[in-house]
């Protein structure tokens, strides 16, 4: 099976996660259209859609960089009609933009509460809205949402409720749209790693270098992306997928792969995995110790 002349509308994707992703799409012969606001080099984040677009087009595929807001209608609209203008349709919607701040409620100001809950929950429910029309008419539809499991526990909220609500708003549109796009025979999935995975946001807000090492690559998320995506839309829906299980699911033993190079220790759980996940994993990861029952 092949991705290739496949369309695929993707927020976020100008470096980690959704790079990955959409290299790993772009090797088959997908088409990529990148909507994100980063047009410019950031002093401390690598990539804009541009360069993005490039790695994209080397890996194989065809690339439309978008300067998009996703918490402005206007602009998604604006890019959503540009992606079918060039490719003529959308088959695939990934919704891969996040905003992340971990603060308690007393540190969390408004306006990042705000944005939080703009670009995870509603850009989710917004992106998906706007690519439904196009998504209908395609073969074997998907909506990706890079979104945890629906996991209630306490300890996900009390040491930064607004991020939760915000990423769990990203869950919660799995859960409905599954069952209300059904009909249309289109799947809607949410992706999450195992494990902490080596991005900007690991390195610059959750502990640097040291977190890093516990970290996979992104590799492990676009490979387990790859195999979402073929699955069949109309059977394979409403799932709360971790990555190292579908990539169990299809034969894969070698995780170590995923490893930073060199490093055989111990492995960072990411947030919002339960703890009964984790130990049926079959490599070395622990709990976070700051989420710990």
């Amino acid at each position: 099976m092949s991705l290739e002349g496949k369309t695929i509308f993707m927020s976020g994707g100008s470096r980690g996660i959704g790079l990955a992703i959409a290299k790993k799409c772009a090797a088959d012969g997908a088409n990529v259209a990148i909507a994100a606001k980063t047009d410019k080099p950031h002093p401390k984040l690598a990539g804009t859609i541009y360069t993005a677009a490039e790695e994209i087009e080397a890996a194989g595929g065809k690339a439309l960089p978008v300067v998009c807001d996703i918490r402005d209608e206007a602009a998604v609209d604006k890019a959503v009609g540009a992606c079918v203008d060039k490719f003529g349709g959308i088959d695939i919607c990934i919704n891969n933009a996040s905003a992340i701040s971990l603060t308690p409620t007393p540190a969390t100001p408004i306006k990042r509460y705000d944005l939080m809950n703009q670009v995870n929950a509603r850009g989710t429910f917004l992106l998906s809205q706007k690519c439904h029309p196009y998504l209908k008419k395609s073969r074997n539809p998907h909506v990706v949402n890079i979104a945890p499991p629906l996991d209630m526990s306490a300890k996900w909220f009390k040491n930064h409720v607004a991020y939760t609500m915000a990423k769990y708003g990203m869950s919660l549109c799995t859960l409905g749209m599954a069952e209300e796009f059904r009909k249309d025979g289109i799947a809607v999935n949410s992706l999450w790693p195992m494990t902490s995975i080596d991005t900007a946001a690991v390195r610059n807000v959750l502990g640097g270098d040291s977190m890093a090492k516990m970290s996979r690559t992104p590799d492990i998320m676009a490979d387990a992306a790859y195999v979402l995506l073929h699955q069949d839309a109309k059977d394979y829906t409403g799932q709360f997928v971790i990555d190292e299980f579908i990539l169990a699911s299809v034969g894969v033993t070698d995780f170590k792969q995923y490893n930073q190079p060199g490093y055989d220790g111990p492995l960072a759980a990411d947030f919002f995995v339960p703890a009964d996940w984790i130990a049926k994993s079959k490599s070395n990861v622990m709990e976070h110790p700051g989420y710990k029952d």
